[in-house]
């Protein structure tokens, strides 16, 4: 129990903080360092082997103790391939443990191994190019599992579930659409976010001829990649090899790649790799040395202790470095502190400043870390370079997910209009947004902070919730809801997040935690896009209305409020909203989006006069004209999302441009038309006289 309290006080990090890079093994072809921080050991030793398991060492050999309570070794022999542990030594224990800080790994993570990265590089690495990011809200985020992709027949290819699989172009499903990473393209997404693809513990990777699923939420090797989506998980080499050219094609096809990062909890409690490392340090403990278990989520790691935050940033630094990551979302980010979130920002600012960094920012369970210093959504002006998913947005689309049942504003619930107001204006403080009436403090400072979704991997998807919550509704009925909840998703200002498979009404069979349930459950059946081909064609033209037209990406509250305004309809159950004056150097000089969530139409007064040009509609979106309007009203039938622009007012019955490249065959046909006005007007005078 002393060593416990040791950990928090001021002596023991002057004394034993390590702020060096050379933790692990360091390779190089004439020699391999191996540096361990384990303070309060007795005896460190290094075991070397030629296999990843069912082994016994060839060699043990004694670290000497050094600098900050680190042990070192240096082995002057080209050790690339070897696997190797420590055996840490204390007291009364010993344990056999893997390099917590190992970059590569063995079958089933149970040995550490020396590599030589540059092995590991696809031809062209060297020369790979990051697509281009302006804005950080410009991006929309695909999430998705690497089994979930292409574990399917149907998906069409040769490495099934694997990252070969992700990475294989030119793939067809049996109708001959395109899946996986065409799918992606075709899309036009800009991130994909997978979840995690560091090693962990629920498959055994030996036995991957058997059915076996896991999301991955159980890390063993954080800087270890995961064997069961390699070809080879024995050969420590073809996981980095294979996951390596993923990136690589993915950043071809112009799609960023984020990773689903787990540093809030490890698998094991006593049989962690920290735990026999140095233990009780790395995890949040009670003064009797009991683990923490609060969030029902696993083992606490105690990131507020020095060793533990540097050791979460030396990890996310490596993948940005190493693996050319673009983005990190982090798993129960709420179990972390400012101070953390913080210090990560700041270390990749230093590799990518267009990295992207999010996590969930709520937790419903109280932690021992102040509510001040938690990286929670309400938390984010303390954090300005960070971003929370809108969990509210979620909730005010589709409904509680603590509620089966409790549907959401386009599932029939009323008095949800604020939820999806505070969404469409990116949960900054807005003057038309009624905070208080929702108990909800605008907790974005920027747009960029805000992470709008309808559906993730947990919990239902986005169309299970709502056969959930309208019993006795037609499909139809269901389908048209799911399209106005992705129109909300794809036209709100912040950053818009897509859960993989909703463009094709993905469902799960009502199954609302999946984590391990079987491919039947989580697969992607890919005849479902030939299905829902119209809904395929409505995310994407969405995504190119987004994409092409930069008054739904604002990038500051004051641009946001200067320029998006709210429309009253005076009927309940819809939202209007003009973007005004070319907003964000858009070219378009007014937009309308209209949210109908009634079962009857509705007609909505626009707020000037002019040819407005309808380009969403419940059927069709994108940026193509479907139908011209002449006054000031549309009307918007039930159900249905409705998106206009003009660029031309009228007034007096006189035609006036507002933005756009000067269309001289337009103005010559109003010249014509003026003139024939003119002299049809002088002929009827004349006559008259």
């Amino acid at each position: 129990m002393n060593d416990i309290k040791l950990f928090d006080t001021e002596d023991f990090n002057r004394q034993y903080f390590y702020s060096g890079n050379d933790l692990g093994a360091v390779y190089t072809k004439s020699n391999t360092t191996f540096r361990v921080w384990s303070p309060l050991a007795n005896k460190v030793s290094l075991f070397l082997y030629d296999k990843g398991y069912k082994s016994k060492p060839y060699d043990k050999l004694k670290m000497e103790k050094d600098i900050n309570g680190t042990w070192f070794v240096q082995i002057n022999e080209d050790l690339h391939g070897v696997f190797y542990t420590f055996e840490v030594e204390k007291e009364n224990e010993k344990y056999e443990t893997v390099d917590v800080y190992a970059k590569a790994c063995g079958v089933n993570g149970e040995r550490g191994m020396v590599v030589d990265l540059s092995r590991t590089n696809p031809e062209g690495w060297d020369e790979d190019v990051k697509p281009q990011l302006k804005n950080s809200t410009d991006s929309i985020i695909y999430e998705a599992h690497i089994r979930d992709l292409t574990i399917h027949k149907t998906a069409n290819v040769n490495h099934p579930g694997k990252f070969l699989g992700l990475s294989q172009e030119n793939t067809r499903s049996p109708e001959g659409l395109s899946t996986g990473l065409d799918h992606l393209v075709e899309l036009g997404i800009t991130h994909i976010n997978l979840l995690p693809v560091a090693d962990f513990g629920s498959i055994d990777e030996n036995k991957l001829d058997l059915p076996q699923y896991n999301w991955g939420y159980d890390p063993i090797n954080y800087n270890c990649l995961e064997g069961s989506y390699s070809s080879n998980p024995i050969d420590g080499e073809t996981r980095i090899k294979e996951f390596k050219r993923l990136v690589q094609t993915l950043h071809r096809k112009n799609i960023r790649v984020v990773l689903d990062v787990v540093f809030n909890h490890s698998y094991n409690k006593e049989e962690s790799n920290f735990h026999k490392t140095i233990p009780f340090y790395y995890h949040r403990v009670n003064a009797d040395g009991k683990f923490l278990n609060q969030t029902k989520q696993g083992n606490e790691l105690a990131s507020d202790r020095a060793m533990v935050r540097k050791f979460i940033i030396d990890s996310v630094s490596f993948f940005a470095k190493e693996y050319h990551v673009d983005g990190f979302r982090f798993h129960l980010m709420g179990l972390h502190e400012i101070d953390t979130l913080n210090a990560v920002r700041e270390a990749i600012d230093k590799i990518d400043p267009t990295i992207l960094l999010y996590g969930e920012g709520s937790l419903p369970n109280d932690i021992n870390i102040p509510y001040t210093n938690r990286a929670l959504k309400e938390n984010l002006a303390s954090m300005p370079r960070v971003a929370a998913f809108n969990d509210d947005c979620k909730e005010g689309i589709r409904g509680s997910e603590y509620y089966n049942e409790q549907p959401g504003f386009v599932n029939g619930a009323i008095n949800m209009e604020e939820f999806i107001k505070l969404s469409i204006v990116g949960a900054v403080p807005h003057p038309q947004v009624n905070y208080e009436k929702i108990n909800i403090k605008p907790y974005a400072t920027q747009p960029n902070q805000t992470i709008n979704y309808a559906s993730r991997h947990d919990n239902f998807t986005l169309y299970d919730k709502i056969v959930e919550t309208t019993e006795g509704l037609d499909m139809n009925m269901r389908i048209k809801m799911v399209y106005m909840a992705t129109s909300i998703v794809l036209t709100s200002q912040g950053i818009p997040f897509i859960h993989a498979g909703d463009e094709m009404l993905r469902t799960k069979n009502g199954d609302k935690n999946s984590y391990k349930s079987p491919d039947i459950i989580n697969q992607i059946v890919w005849h479902s896009k030939y299905d829902h081909q119209e809904l395929f064609d409505y995310y994407k033209g969405l995504i190119k209305l987004r994409k092409e037209h930069p008054a739904f990406r604002m990038t500051t509250k004051d641009m946001i409020n200067n320029h998006l305004r709210f429309i009253e309809t005076y009927v309940s159950n819809t939202i209007a909203f003009n973007i005004t004056d070319s907003a964000n150097g858009d070219s378009y000089a007014d937009m309308v989006v209209i949210f109908n969530a009634n079962t009857s139409e509705l007609k909505v007064r626009l707020p000037h006069f002019g040819i407005w040009n309808v380009i969403v509609d419940g059927d069709k979106a994108g940026t193509t004209v479907l139908r011209k309007i002449s006054g000031n009203e549309v009307v918007v039938p039930e159900l249905t999302t409705c998106v206009l622009y003009s660029n031309e007012k009228l007034v007096n019955e006189v035609t006036v441009v507002e933005k756009g490249k000067p269309d001289y065959h337009k103005y010559a046909g109003y010249a014509a038309g003026a003139i024939g006005l003119y002299l049809l007007l002088r002929r009827k005078k004349k006559n008259h006289k």
